[in-house]
């Protein structure tokens, strides 16, 4: 499948493409440029929502626009064609420009079958571009959305320097399978290559009714199958819809990230087991570590916070128990142990709750960790985390006492074995050293797969944490 097509030597086409993971269809979210306006090479014209995130498009020639296909919440599938450009403006009499009808848009050709897909568009040799990224009409963030991301990630602080998000460029095999996320996660819990299924579906799209025939011989798992991983971590406020007046009730379509989100949490806490645990812990020792670390410069240019340690604890506790960081793969009856640790850290966006991660987080010492978390935040705030961001986690954190509650019981990511929720700190009366003081406080409580996890190995990861905050100076002799 290619994204451009020539209508003539004067007109060419730009196809929706596949911007990542097989995905079949996408969202317009915006249009950067209408009929009549000029593009060049590497421009962004537009900005489209999959399961996974919101990405722009740049359009790969120059040109003038000569018509928008489709209207601004239009979702189309990969293939076909969205915009028309002409590439020798004032070379003869044209058509007038045409707008997408604000209405019913007229039906585009049926797409061929694509052939594969397509490198990811964002980062795909684009030139840099003068257009502004443009928020979701009626989706501007107010400053009370972006606070709440900068205190469920740096502890109310304010993100130092803004780090511009990562680019995604792979390319995979031009005979990989079209397939939705839940059907190729459908088909690797049943062992089946998609490669071998003969897919029924419009465009040569496989479906579950397709995984399940060529599975005919092996009981089906009785699960609802889950979305990747990269989709699981991103979770998208619906769009508000305009209320009827006198209305008692407002339906909004269930689409997109929030559809794919819902697939994948229905999935995660029905099929893996979930065990929580819960610890309260004096945190007064971490709390004044958090503030000489302020002072040090060392950490100087980079955010110090308590989830700067709580995650250095959380390290360390998988390092001593390195069991827990594992996963369960259902197809070939395995438990899969990771020899690294990529930390997801639970982000509350304008978009909604997505969980990128931190890759290698194992590896990076103490300043490092500050650093890539500070870049975390600054992505997730200006809603650039690319899906390469949010894929491949092994453990999360999700810091549920950002919005003053005790703690919670959080829900695994599709693919982890655990997730730490952390509660508020809070001033609490405290028996230290044998008389009651004011200590510092706060409840943590791990979420683990029971299949994979035993209480044991759960409890150990959970005490180890706590006793690190407790007392700080076991980063050092426990690392």
């Amino acid at each position: 499948m290619t994204t451009m097509t020539e209508t003539s030597a004067r007109f060419r086409e730009f196809k929706m493409p596949d911007v990542g993971e097989g995905l079949t269809e996408a969202e317009i979210l915006k249009w950067y440029v209408q009929p009549g306006d000029t593009v060049t090479d590497g421009q962004v014209v537009c900005e489209v929502e999959t399961a996974k995130a919101a990405v722009e498009l740049p359009i790969p020639f120059d040109g003038v626009v000569h018509e928008l296909r489709f209207p601004e919440g239009t979702t189309v599938d990969v293939g076909q064609v969205i915009i028309a450009v002409d590439v020798v403006p004032g070379g003869g009499e044209a058509a007038e420009p045409v707008a997408p009808a604000a209405a019913e848009p007229e039906p585009a050709a049926e797409p061929e079958a694509p052939k594969g897909r397509q490198p990811v568009l964002v980062g795909y040799g684009v030139a840099e571009s003068s257009t502004k990224r443009r928020a979701r009409k009626g989706t501007e963030p107010p400053a009370a959305a972006a606070a709440a991301i900068q205190g469920e990630l740096n502890g109310h602080a304010t993100v130092a320097a803004d780090v511009p998000a990562p680019t995604v460029g792979t390319v995979v095999p031009e005979s990989r399978p079209l397939a939705k996320p839940p059907v190729r996660k459908l088909a690797k819990d049943l062992g089946i290559d998609l490669a071998t299924v003969t897919p029924t579906g419009p465009g040569g799209i496989i479906t579950r009714e397709d995984v399940h025939a060529a599975a005919a011989p092996v009981p089906a798992p009785a699960s609802v199958p889950t979305a990747p991983a990269a989709v699981a971590e991103a979770v998208a406020v619906p769009v508000a819809a305009t209320p009827v007046p006198g209305a008692r009730e407002t339906r909004i379509p269930v689409k997109g990230v929030r559809k794919a989100i819902a697939q994948a949490m229905v999935c995660s806490a029905f099929t893996a087991p979930h065990v929580t645990e819960f610890v309260t812990v004096d945190v007064t020792r971490m709390m004044k570590l958090v503030a000489e670390l302020k002072e040090d410069k060392d950490m100087a240019g980079v955010r110090v916070n308590p989830l700067l340690i709580i995650a250095k604890a959380l390290l360390v506790a998988i390092k001593r128990n390195p069991e827990v960081n594992a996963a369960w793969d259902e197809a070939n009856q395995e438990i899969v142990q990771k020899h690294y640790v990529n930390l997801g850290i639970a982000a509350a966006t304008p978009r909604g709750l997505i969980v990128p991660n931190i890759k290698d987080a194992h590896d990076k010492t103490l300043p490092q960790l500050a650093a890539a978390l500070g870049e975390l935040v600054t992505t997730a705030r200006e809603g650039k985390t690319s899906p390469a961001a949010m894929a491949g986690g092994t453990v999360t954190i999700t810091n549920v006492g950002v919005f003053g509650v005790d703690t919670g019981t959080p829900i695994l990511n599709p693919g982890e074995s655990a997730i730490l929720a952390v509660g508020a700190i809070k001033l609490q009366p405290w028996v230290h050293k044998g008389k009651v003081k004011p200590r510092q406080v706060t409840t943590l409580a791990l979420s683990f797969d029971h299949r994979l996890v035993d209480g044991e190995l759960g409890s150990k990861v959970l005490a180890d944490v706590a006793a690190i905050l407790e007392q700080p100076k076991r980063l050092i002799t426990w690392a």
